[in-house]
């Protein structure tokens, strides 16, 4: 290779900031091409003899590209460039013979960013290979990231049908429900929070609010199945004991791992008596508004799905619920926030004494109120780490 040293002093602006790893055995070879970026400071060039060499530097370190020869001691042709990528995802040139110029297309193919013909670089076409290799690894991070995002959206939206579905009530109902969900601070993927609405051919209007433990896909999937075979059981009329029993079933089967478990709460709505009964398995209490009263219930209830399989027994509590009282259901990633610096929790009283602050507020005011609240003070630790759902439940008051 031929070099002008005015030309690769010009060629050493353009690449300042870049981190070079050279790989090659020739020390010939590697003469000219470090005579091409110049010994200029600002211009961080390594040189190595093998791949072995090479990955060992890249245990530690991370260039901006690799310069590649295909010919070394210990690797030869495409499974050289195949090596480099074992050890890292940074941009390659890979450096052919003056007859090789196939094997050059053929590695671009395999996944180098470019190919360089030794004897036949020039500083220009150097630096330009160089730069243009760092810009399109770049360009195809971005895509990978892109993709990636549109494919968690896809499955995020895919997930929220089946863990937060519309209400399954008619327009005329005696019960107004207001659901709300947010995420985790990660935003990647819903966790395990689940609710449902659904009212029956007799008139009884049946909820349910629960929470998968973990926070990944699986968690998501249980959460679904659960919250599906909640709905099948209460339109097929199997209500109360029988249908937690029937859902730690679907649990035990859909679980990822036996240490997997899941907390709900269950209602059923009588608009005609105006009560309420609650059975509650290992899930948090209910906050209940009346009036200028806000207070926070926690019914008898049994062991969370999946902690005492086949034993558990959730009894059920009646609530009476007149006119102009409220329900709020939630789960635990309403209070369990750190909301300071020092790791505080919110906890259940201090989510309590937040939301006397706003019960003057009208029904969906009062819910978003409280979550925007709570978001606020978990901005100091970086943000509400779980999900949180609400199911607020009210008499209709047009209801006969």
């Amino acid at each position: 290779m031929s070099v002008c040293a005015d030309d690769a002093a010009g060629i050493v602006a353009a690449l300042q900031e870049l981190a070079i790893l050279l790989v090659e055995d020739d020390p010939g070879d590697a003469a000219l091409v470090e005579e091409l970026v110049g010994d200029e400071a600002q211009l961080r060039m390594h040189w190595v003899r093998s791949i072995a060499d090479a990955g060992e530097y890249l245990t530690n370190r991370v260039p901006d590209c690799v310069l590649l020869d295909l010919h070394l001691p210990d690797a030869q042709g495409i499974e050289a460039l195949a090596r480099i990528h074992e050890y890292t995802d940074v941009a390659v040139v890979v450096m052919t013979g003056l007859d090789e110029e196939r094997t050059g297309l053929a590695a671009v193919a395999a996944g180098a960013q470019d190919y360089l013909v030794k004897g036949r670089v020039e500083p220009e076409l150097f630096g330009r290979s160089v730069r243009y290799a760092v810009q399109r690894k770049q360009a195809e991070r971005a895509t990978v990231a892109l993709h990636a995002s549109q494919m968690r959206a896809r499955e995020n939206a895919r997930l929220e049908r089946g863990l937060l579905p519309t209400p399954l009530l008619p327009n005329d109902s005696a019960v107004q429900v207001i659901s709300r969900y947010r995420p985790g601070r990660d935003h990647a993927l819903l966790g395990g929070d689940f609710y449902d609405v659904v009212q029956d051919h007799a008139g009884l209007v049946h909820a349910v609010i629960g929470d998968v433990s973990g926070h990944d896909p699986d968690a998501a999937a249980t959460g679904v199945a659960l919250r599906l075979a909640w709905r099948t059981l209460v339109l097929s009329g199997i209500v109360g004991m029988r249908q937690l029993q029937l859902l730690e079933r679907v649990l035990l089967a859909e679980r990822a791992d036996r240490q997997t478990f899941a907390t709900a709460t269950t209602l059923v709505l009588d608009p005609v008596s105006r009560t309420v009964w609650v059975r509650r398995a290992g899930h948090p209490g209910l906050l209940v508004h009346s009036g200028a009263e806000l207070h926070w219930l926690e019914v008898p209830g049994g062991p969370a799905l999946g902690f005492v399989p086949r034993d558990a027994q959730w009894p059920s509590h009646e609530l009476s619920l007149p006119v102009g009282t409220s329900l709020m259901l939630l789960t635990d990633g309403l209070f369990e926030g750190c909301v300071d610096a020092a790791k505080n929790r919110l906890g259940e009283q201090g989510l309590l004494e937040l939301a006397r602050d706003m019960i003057a507020a009208a029904p969906e005011q009062f819910v978003d109120d409280v979550i925007a609240r709570v978001e606020d003070l978990a901005e100091a630790a970086g943000g509400l780490e779980d999900d949180l759902a609400i199911l607020h439940l009210r008499w209709r008051s047009e209801a006969v």
